[in-house]
């Protein structure tokens, strides 16, 4: 009677086993086949990041490519860091830097001034460069007048005027009927016929003049 005690308990042990097997080997098989839902949301997340890496390479003009593939552009290497520059080498001169051109308020009235300051200039050297001794032949001296005017305005835009045609004048003020006259003359002049010559190129360029002759 124990015996077939015992060996009904062993009979039983084993086909407990075999029956455990069986649905161990039943549960593995089904998860591999069963998707995991943790496992697909996992792959849901990944999706956007794969679909935006998509986006990223999508050329608009690959139907237009035909059945070959357009080729991925090649990727941007990076540049190789510059090597250090030796303690021997000379730094390159630093290019000059250009300054605008300072704009004039009045670019005409500025050049009308300094061909009249240069005109004054010229004219000094060449009254302090002359000599009693250097007057023409008749012992005259010629100017060529360009106009007299009652304001020193007036006269300074006269000879501004001249300036700019490339004529040197000066201004000499004296008093006429008790009223200062401020005359604008260009000289003086050694010969008469250079006097003239003058004074008929201010005639052509519109300018009254007249010829004054002083005595030396």
């Amino acid at each position: 009677m124990d015996k077939q005690q015992r060996g009904g308990t062993i009979l039983g042990f084993i086909l407990g086993l075999i029956v455990g097997l069986g649905v161990a080997l039943g549960v593995a098989v089904y998860v591999t086949k069963v998707p995991v839902p943790f496992l697909n949301k996992g792959e849901s997340r990944n999706t956007p990041a794969a679909e935006s890496e998509r986006n990223r390479n999508w050329d608009p003009n690959s139907p237009l490519y035909g059945s070959t593939p357009a080729r991925p552009a090649p990727a941007a290497t990076p540049e190789a860091p510059a090597a250090p520059a030796t303690a021997t080498a000379t730094p390159p001169a630093a290019s000059p830097t250009t300054q605008p051109p300072a704009v004039a308020a009045d670019p005409l009235g500025d050049l009308a001034k300094a061909q009249v300051k240069a005109a004054d200039a010229k004219a000094a050297a060449a009254a302090k460069a002359a000599t009693p001794s250097a007057g023409g032949s008749d012992g005259f001296s010629y100017f060529v007048q360009a106009g007299a005017f009652r304001t020193q305005a007036d006269a300074d835009a006269q000879r501004a005027k001249l300036a700019m045609l490339g004529w040197e004048a000066r201004i000499s003020e004296r008093e006429q009927n008790g009223r200062p006259v401020f005359r604008v003359r260009v000289g003086p002049f050694d010969k008469r016929g250079d006097a003239e010559q003058l004074k008929q190129k201010l005639d052509g360029a519109g300018v009254d003049a007249a010829l004054v002759r002083v005595q030396q």
